[in-house]
């Protein structure tokens, strides 16, 4: 039986619907992976002082593969697609930054992780409607394992400052390719 994983994807440097796009092709082509269902996009405010606004949804998976193996492959994606983290950083400062793609794993299964290198449930996702939002319309019942609340409940009870929208259909959409005009 294969796991089932929730991912959610955040962009807000360069073409944010171009990376979106590829941060999902190459999340389906995860091997032993199937992209079962993705959220709508939504346009988010930055938290923090960070500049631009970030593009956010959630995808649903089923994978073969194991809770490690999966975040590796993420973060893989990640570095693929350009990303630096930012090592040795004390948290209060470049915690949030512009980022090309930040993918992270929120759910895998219904289990507990607390590892050195990772944590799921994601640990801050009761606190981000950038999250909730998206991981709502696929799974409002899925019961958060730690907190024992559902999606709908804990995104009900979030007073959250930061705006989050439906991303506008044209901001989705590719942008044409200029060709040169042919001579006559």
């Amino acid at each position: 039986m294969p796991n089932r994983a929730f991912i959610g994807i955040g962009t807000n440097l360069g073409d944010r619907a171009a990376n979106y796009r590829e941060a999902i092709t190459r999340i389906a082509e995860i091997p032993g992976t199937r992209l079962v269902r993705q959220s709508s996009i939504y346009e988010t405010e930055p938290v923090g002082d960070l500049k631009g606004a970030f593009l956010n949804g959630v995808v649903e998976v089923e994978t073969e593969i194991n809770a490690d193996a999966m975040m590796r492959r993420l973060l893989a994606i990640e570095r693929v697609m350009g990303r630096k983290r930012v090592r040795g950083k004390k948290p209060s400062r470049g915690k949030y930054r512009p980022r090309i793609i930040d993918l992270d794993l929120l759910f895998f299964n219904k289990e507990v992780i607390d590892s050195r290198t990772l944590t799921v449930p994601h640990p801050r996702l009761h606190e981000r409607l950038f999250v909730l939002a998206p991981i709502s319309e696929l799974a409002p019942a899925l019961i958060h394992p730690k907190l024992n609340k559902s999606i709908s409940e804990i995104m009900s009870a979030l007073k959250s400052p930061y705006r989050v929208s439906l991303a506008r259909a044209e901001l989705l959409r590719p942008h044409p390719v200029k060709r040169p005009a042919l001579a006559r």
